[in-house]
């Protein structure tokens, strides 16, 4: 990815989020990075906006932090109308700002969790659509560009329940029509599946449950390696290729040569989640 390009990444405090944001701009791209923390201790887990973007200054990238609630969208309109004063453009989005209810992985039937569970509609699924609303017409002023949702294998198969499926493969669909609308101004829209992160969230789960999860860290990707992907996409001469597609991050990595910060490739685990969905080509306004 060229250093002069510009990039939003929605819930970048920590996570999949930080990590996407880092790897985007390690060659000198503008990085706006969005979040709720402003400082540390707003929320359990490490991490703000501000040390997202400061890190990403320090590897040479341009970070600009930016406090949004997601469930706001005067607070999302305003984000896109900033980057527009600011470059007259964007070059790619990454719709990954997402809540983490409480007990969403708790084992039982859905009705026994809390009803809090379906907040992951409104921060996960609307606001994607919503940061999408407002992005597309910069990415479409400028063309050449990308937009992507990060999923999981939980669009397709059992995965935290109901309400967690429904709005990883609420925004698969999404990222297949919205390449339709994208097509002619030749910007592309992708899904993309991540497998096991290294993240916050994932580090504090194994030092406290270690014989439950502890084999799973091998198989762990860093946070990074999807940002790694999003970047050898959007600087592929034939990314349109990909558009409209739901996307398993480690084996489009394998394809573009893409490794892992410690430089391993990440094993696809379609063999025991299942398929990515194969839309339909046909069209109907």
């Amino acid at each position: 990815m060229s250093g002069d390009r510009v990039a939003v990444v929605t819930g970048a405090s920590r996570g999949a989020g930080k990590g996407i944001a880092l790897a985007l701009g390690q060659p000198g791209a503008t990085v706006y990075v969005t979040g709720r923390t402003r400082r540390e201790g707003d929320s359990p887990l490490p991490g703000t906006v501000f040390a997202t973007a400061e890190e990403i200054n320090r590897r040479g990238g341009t970070g600009i932090p930016v406090v949004c609630d997601h469930r706001d969208d005067a607070q999302v309109a305003a984000l896109f109308e900033r980057v527009g004063a600011d470059h007259g453009r964007l070059d790619i989005l990454v719709n990954n700002a997402f809540i983490v209810p409480d007990r969403l992985a708790a084992k039982g039937p859905f009705w026994t969790k809390p009803l809090a569970l379906q907040e992951m509609f409104e921060v996960g699924l609307r606001s994607s659509y919503v940061s999408s609303y407002y992005g597309a017409p910069l990415l479409v002023r400028t063309g050449g560009g990308l937009l992507v949702n990060t999923s999981s294998f939980g669009g397709t198969c059992y995965m935290h329940g109901p309400a967690y499926g429904a709005v990883k493969a609420a925004v698969d669909k999404m990222a297949h029509d919205m390449a339709v609308d994208l097509k002619p101004f030749d910007v592309a829209a992708v899904s993309i599946w991540m497998g096991l992160l290294r993240t916050e969230r994932t580090e504090a789960a194994l030092k406290a449950f270690p014989e439950r999860y502890g084999k799973l860290t091998e198989m762990a990707e860093s946070p990074e390696f999807t940002g790694r992907v999003i970047a050898a996409l959007a600087g592929h001469p034939d990314r349109m290729r990909w558009s409209g597609r739901v996307l398993v991050g480690a084996e489009v990595g394998k394809d573009l040569g893409v490794v892992d910060v410690d430089g391993t490739s990440p094993t696809s685990h379609r063999a025991f989640l299942g398929d990515p969905v194969d839309f339909s080509d046909s069209v109907v306004d």
